[in-house]
């Protein structure tokens, strides 16, 4: 019997896979088809896990379809029919290896299905110092009814509308942002690797010039870009110096987009209003590192994509593929990944 593996045994208790995705996905697959539903913990954090667990060496020898978080090259070995990997994670770095890029199966991600409360999060991450909010809570922890920052003829306190938002990476997840950042008045620039459709009410900008007008207009820098060699290490020293005094970083896409040592060198001198963090270069952030304890951070714990609608929209794009993959047209598949350009 052809045979689909599912691996998506999520050990948080927030992300734990539901009965009721197994039994859908069992259900749409034809007579003929077995599925495999393991039980042993696995996690998505990041790209995720990308394991080789005995019991999914076991599962994989006769399969067709991995589901997973992210995919080891053992897996592919021991599996050598698998056609269609999909993962659960929008990160697929880790799971780019040599093996996967000479077997070549079709290769799907969830990108997107975060995108919801990461534009969230990414909306109160810039009201977190647009409103000052941080003000706020530093004088709470003191203890004292300080009206002095927001009073001062300087304040960096101001209206979102007022603001010019750029976006490093128009995919699922700057596309859901820049969304919201219209709908609350804001002036919304988006970075693209190529020419291409934006979003209403965004203006879409591309290549080195593109860049350097992100930098320069905007109030507020969001990178929402996928972690690729191009990509890494993009938000630099020279990046920074061309930003405005003033403005605000946050990143919710990977941590090595951002040169850390150039970022608290840019909030020291002053020339950065805040950066707002959920992810790092590496994870979890090292108890020395200066973003810690610095007035001008706001740090969270890479869950900005935390929800509980994660898996009624993981089902949905998971079932859509399936329909294709059954019905022989792979390219009508969502979220295919290109091998070639990482993302």
């Amino acid at each position: 019997m052809a045979h689909v593996v599912l691996d998506m045994n999520d050990q948080r208790p927030v992300w734990a896979r539901p009965e009721w995705f197994a039994r859908e996905l069992r259900s749409a697959l034809p007579d003929d088809w077995s599925l495999a539903v393991l039980d042993t913990p696995t996690e998505g954090t990041g790209d995720g896990t990308a394991r080789a667990h005995p019991a999914v060496l076991e599962s994989v020898r006769d399969a067709r379809i991995y589901m997973g978080f992210g995919i080891a090259p053992e897996v592919l070995v021991e599996g050598p029919g698998i056609e269609w990997v999909h993962t659960g994670s929008a990160g697929i770095g880790s799971s780019l290896t040599p093996t996967l890029r000479a077997r070549a199966p079709h290769f799907t991600n969830s990108a997107g299905i975060h995108a919801a409360p990461m534009a969230e999060a990414i909306i109160g991450m810039v009201l977190h110092f647009a409103r000052g909010f941080d003000f706020a809570v530093r004088a709470q922890r003191r203890g004292v009814w300080d009206t002095a920052p927001f009073y001062a003829a300087d304040t960096p306190v101001r209206e979102v509308s007022d603001m010019t938002i750029g976006i490093l990476g128009l995919g699922g997840i700057g596309r859901e942002a820049a969304r919201r950042f219209v709908a609350l008045g804001s002036r919304v620039l988006g970075l693209k690797r190529r020419p291409g459709s934006a979003p209403a009410g965004v203006e879409a900008l591309w290549g080195d010039d593109g860049w350097d007008r992100l930098l320069r207009q905007s109030d507020a820098l969001v990178v929402t870009a996928p972690d690729t060699p191009e990509t890494r290490g993009m938000v630099d020293g020279d990046a920074f110096a061309r930003m405005k005094r003033g403005a605000i970083l946050v990143n919710v896409a990977r941590g090595r987009i951002v040169d850390e040592t150039a970022l608290v060198a840019a909030l020291r001198s002053g020339r950065l209003r805040g950066a707002a963090l959920d992810v790092f270069a590496e994870e979890p952030l090292g108890p020395a590192s200066p973003l810690w304890t610095m007035d001008g951070v706001l740090i969270t714990p890479h869950v900005s994509p935390v929800s509980r609608g994660f898996w009624r929209r993981e089902a949905d794009l998971v079932l859509h593929n399936l329909r294709c993959f059954l019905e022989g047209r792979p390219q009508a598949m969502r979220n295919r990944v290109d091998l070639d350009a990482g993302y």
